[in-house]
């Protein structure tokens, strides 16, 4: 019946002035085409592409609309695996400052099951990205369609339903009409510093193609300001009473300093208070290696220098971070008696975290108010000269990790990072998120630059390197972009190895085999697992995998692929490949077999705990063992209220 009704009241809606007729998804093109956030005067494209892989979800629809608006409205991206689009979704909005993002679109099943962990990753991370799945039949024609999940409970539920607990907005658009209160929300949510992440709308595939007479004003051209709320005075003015207070005082920066744009009010802030700086994963790079107030990375995978530090401190200026339990040690770290929390989050649930004392506002705006209120105050010259102390003993301990025993050695992992270090500017960009090298990376990497770091560890996210850095490599074309990948991590998703080459996207990827989990096979040693299914070897005759290392060539899967491969077994053949890749304008990968820790000069270990429970009962005495120290540990922790 709803055909029968006038083009200009169609959906019950009275429609008065200029309408445009158009399917919801050529009308969805259209809208995103014309939004744009606002930051320091400066506008930016606030969906600025699409990733796609198309099927019968999304191929007639969001496809279409795609090939009609033309790649001026919405350039496209071709994908391999829409888990890896998202990663570069992420990467691409991580680099852009979340200023700008992408939009992912799939076909409907398995297509868009497979974005649920990307949106995980970009929720948990807070970066913004546009997830665009298809969806079953609105209308029902039949039932069930090919791919539908049937729910005996509740019919109107789809596997798309999984995107709900990881998205910070979910709408299904039911209606062509339903579209225009639910793009505007969706475009509120990705502008949002404190609220951003995933957002997704889920696309009935009939409701793609239905045409309907849009208003004109729908697609206006939209600027949505990026907030960085000051903070509010009372806070400000007890939050300046404990730093006063402080002999001690240790600032602990997260992510939000860098999305805020924060990194120069903070060095200025560290510099005139004398303050010494401790980063997260998030964090490092807010202020850069050499710069005399940090102290590197803080937690289970920090340096001694700022572990020592936050151990003994007094008041804890947390800026910008969630305080995750890699942060404080499970619990563990912040030992004084008397500390005490003062939190600069734009989120209030985060300035809440540890017992602080709340300071809800934008990490740059708030650290300006935090400067000009302290004015006068430095910490104590004791404790100024112990910071600059143990800075340098650190410095000293990455300087013996990174060294190689000749070059004609082959090189450790952490030699491997030695060797980049020696060869990279401000230019290069970093990108890791899981097993060992973040751990390594977040003790020993000089960063050079205050967007070179880039370690994905909200979501350690294995596979999330690759495509990451296609994303980055988008967003900051003409930087040398590396992927730092262990075996473990290339095996899981090295699919947009493809899209790079297609597109000549020149990212670098450095794959270090060392035949296995190697973060994992420490840990199980630690917790008394004896390394037990973490090897990528053939079976003993124990039934464990304890034979020889399997014959798998990632360097010759790379090279299947479509990229250049350079192969390197010594120090001396890592130096140059690493330094031809750098230079090269095509994709390139650097393979290199690493040595093990164990017999030549690693990184230092873990500085502080971190909780992996142990079990309570055992009979083999790697357990036992391993029990007794994790109650010796747990002692340690306290709840900070």
């Amino acid at each position: 019946m709803e055909d029968l009704l006038p083009p200009r009241s169609r959906g019950g809606i009275p429609v008065t002035g200029t309408t445009r007729h158009l399917t919801t998804a050529q009308a969805l093109i259209a809208f995103l085409a014309r939004q744009y956030t606002s930051c320091e005067g400066v506008n930016h494209r606030l969906v600025a592409a699409t990733w796609g892989i198309f099927g019968h979800g999304n191929v007639a629809g969001i496809g279409q609309a795609l090939l009609e608006s033309g790649p001026d409205a919405m350039p496209f991206h071709q994908g391999r695996n829409e888990q890896a689009m998202v990663h570069a979704a992420v990467g691409y909005a991580r680099q852009s400052g979340r200023l700008s993002a992408h939009a992912v679109t799939t076909s409907i099943g398995p297509g868009a099951t497979n974005l649920v962990t990307g949106a995980a990753l970009a929720t948990i991370n807070h970066l913004p990205v546009l997830l665009l799945p298809g969806d079953t039949f609105a209308g029902r024609p039949a039932d069930p369609v090919l791919q539908q999940l049937e729910v005996p409970y509740a019919g109107d539920v789809s596997v798309n339903d999984c995107l709900r607990p990881v998205s910070r907005y979910f709408d299904r658009i039911a209606r062509p009409e339903a579209l225009i209160p639910a793009a505007l929300n969706a475009m509120s949510v990705l502008a949002d510093p404190a609220n951003t992440g995933a957002v997704t709308l889920a696309l009935p595939q009939d409701v793609q193609v239905e045409a309907y007479d849009w208003p004109e004003e729908f697609f206006r051209e939209r600027v949505w300001s990026v907030r960085a709320p000051a903070v509010d005075p009372d806070e400000l003015t007890d939050a300046v009473r404990e730093l006063r207070q402080a002999q001690r005082p240790l600032l602990v920066v997260g992510g939000g300093v860098r999305h805020a744009r924060a990194q120069d009010v903070l060095g200025a802030f560290a510099e005139d208070t004398g303050i010494p700086v401790a980063s997260t994963q998030a964090g490092k790079g807010a202020l850069l290696h050499d710069h005399p107030r940090d102290v590197g990375g803080i937690g289970h995978t920090g340096t001694a220098a700022a572990d020592e530090l936050a151990r003994t401190a007094d008041v804890v200026l947390g800026v910008g971070t969630r305080w995750s339990d890699f942060t404080t040690a499970s619990a563990t770290l912040f030992q004084n008696p008397g500390v005490r929390f003062i939190n600069l989050n734009v989120r209030p649930a985060d300035a809440l975290k540890m017992g602080g004392r709340q300071l809800v506002g934008d990490a740059r705006t708030g650290l300006a108010a935090l400067h000009e209120a302290l004015r006068g105050y430095r910490v104590p010259a004791a404790y100024e000269a112990e910071c600059t102390r143990l800075k340098g003993e650190w410095e000293g301990r990455v300087s013996a990790a990174y060294a190689p025993a000749s070059d004609e050695a082959r090189p450790t992992q952490a030699q491997v990072l030695g060797v980049l270090d020696t060869l990279v500017t401000g230019d290069d960009i970093l990108i890791n998120a899981a097993g060992s090298l973040p751990g390594d990376l977040h003790k020993l990497w000089r960063t050079r630059s205050r967007d070179q770091y880039h370690v994905e560890y909200g979501y350690s996210c294995m596979g999330y390197e690759i495509p990451a850095a296609i994303g980055v490599a988008l967003a900051a074309p003409g930087r040398p972009v590396w992927a730092l990948v262990g075996d473990g991590t290339y095996l899981m998703n090295p699919t947009e190895i493809v899209t790079a080459v297609q597109e000549n996207i020149p990212i670098k990827v450095v794959i270090l085999q060392n035949h296995g989990y190697a973060s994992i096979g420490g840990l199980s040693d630690a917790v008394g697992g004896e390394r037990f299914g973490t090897a990528y070897r053939f079976r003993a005759a124990d039934g464990t995998y304890g034979g020889d290392p399997l014959p798998v060539d990632l360097a010759a899967n790379a090279g299947s692929l479509g990229m250049r491969v350079l192969r390197a077994k010594t120090v001396r053949d890592l130096r140059e490949a690493l330094a031809e890749a750098r230079k090269a304008d095509v994709p390139t990968c650097v393979y290199v077999e690493t040595e093990t820790p164990d017999t030549v000069s690693g990184p230092p270990p873990a500085q502080a705990w971190w909780d992996v429970p142990v079990a309570e009962t055992a009979t083999r005495t790697s357990a036992v063992t391993a029990r007794e120290e994790y109650e010796r540990h747990v002692t340690a922790r306290r709840r900070h209220l």
